[in-house]
């Protein structure tokens, strides 16, 4: 019988791991880029074809589903899983990103955060009880608990306040978790590291999560606008303050060399919305670096979008119809992008997964840089 949870490091390379999670719904291997699929959708996505890239899960959002269609519906029709024909493990980011995202439409106090809808102005409540039990309607997999987010450039005292506040509210989702099932139902539960960019905040916060229990830890509150080098100075010593034996996943991550960085100092799982907002808006990424396709100098460029990929698009398509398609404002061109971004990062996550089985992650990490650099 498969356990509820569990997660095997294969080999290492540095600080880095590589491993598999073992779930009900499937395995996920890592490093893992996990595809945002915010409101039940992995935008101009369809399941299989996130699938197809490579992807072992996905991310969905408890805010906005709680708003549209509401936790309670998506439950009543089957879940996340059946409702948007996905069946393998979904983690659910907890609501928290929004307290800060949306911090003008919202009041914080001990009790949660009372909001005003940006769809329609109506008013509600998320506490970290509510939280949990929208992810559980929701079907989530893995389940976050809920936190306060506060920019990094907040004061020494609001970061400490949102941090401390942060912890109780972990404890109360471990509660809340634990008390409506989740943890038989074959489910599992990170907690999230706060503390900015200060080392001893982020070593309370860890050490408060240790002592809650968790079965994998987040680390929150950055890529906010801090910049790379500022979080790679963070993420020097906030991997190593949390368990070395569970999964670390830095929430909200990124560029792709943010996510090689990150992976050299020990990190484990990644989400983020940019290879399929940036498909839509017209930019690929590439080993050679990212390139907009709207540019006119890829008008009567018959190449692929990186002759180095084997993704569907890349081994049919030409740069200059992806041009034409986004220029002309063709659905298809955002379909199209979209997926060579998506199986570009999914490509990144399985060289970096045999570059630290194969003892080679700093020679391919340059190697990446380099070349990455070089196109831009």
């Amino acid at each position: 019988m498969t356990a509820r949870f569990s997660f095997d490091i294969h080999a290492t390379d540095g600080r880095a791991r590589t491993g598999t999670i073992t779930m009900k719904r499937g395995e996920i291997r890592t490093p893992a880029f996990m595809p945002v699929g915010t409101a039940a959708t992995v935008k101009a996505m369809k399941p299989g074809d996130v699938r197809a890239s490579g992807a072992d899960i996905i991310l969905g959002n408890t805010y906005h589903l709680m708003l549209r269609p509401g936790a309670e519906r998506v439950n009543r029709l089957g879940g996340l899983h059946g409702f948007m024909g996905w069946d393998r493990p979904i983690l659910t980011d907890s609501g928290g990103y929004q307290v800060m995202s949306l911090a003008e439409l919202t009041k914080r106090s001990e009790d949660g955060v009372a909001f005003k809808s940006h769809l329609d102005g109506t008013r509600h409540l998320l506490s970290p009880e509510r939280s949990i039990e929208i992810q559980r309607l929701l079907g989530s997999n893995i389940v976050m608990a809920f936190d306060e987010l506060v920019p990094t450039t907040s004061t020494r005292e609001v970061q400490a306040s949102a941090m401390e506040r942060s912890m109780r509210w972990a404890k109360r989702s471990r509660d809340a978790f634990d008390a409506g099932g989740q943890h038989a139902e074959d489910n599992a539960i990170f907690g999230i590291q706060q503390g900015a960019l200060d080392e001893g905040f982020r070593k309370s916060s860890a050490d408060a999560l240790i002592d809650i229990g968790f079965d994998g830890y987040a680390i929150g509150g950055l890529a906010v606008g801090e910049g790379q080098e500022a979080m790679f100075g963070c993420l020097d010593f906030a991997p190593g303050q949390l368990p070395v034996e569970k999964p670390r996943y830095l929430m909200g991550v990124g560029k792709p060399t943010d996510i090689v960085g990150a992976v050299e100092r020990g990190v484990d799982m990644f989400d983020c919305v940019l290879p399929t907002r940036s498909g839509r808006t017209g930019q690929a990424f590439t080993r050679q670096g990212p390139i907009n396709i709207r540019n006119a100098r890829f008008a009567e460029d018959q190449g692929p979008l990186d002759p180095a990929c084997g993704c569907p698009v890349c081994t049919t398509w030409s740069r200059a119809y992806l041009h034409h398609l986004v220029r002309a404002g063709e659905i298809l061109g955002a379909m199209l992008m979209t997926e060579h971004n998506i199986w570009f990062y999914q490509q990144m996550m399985a060289d970096l997964r045999a570059a630290i089985a194969e003892g080679r992650l700093t020679a391919f990490a340059d190697d990446f840089r380099a070349r990455y650099a070089a196109g831009q």
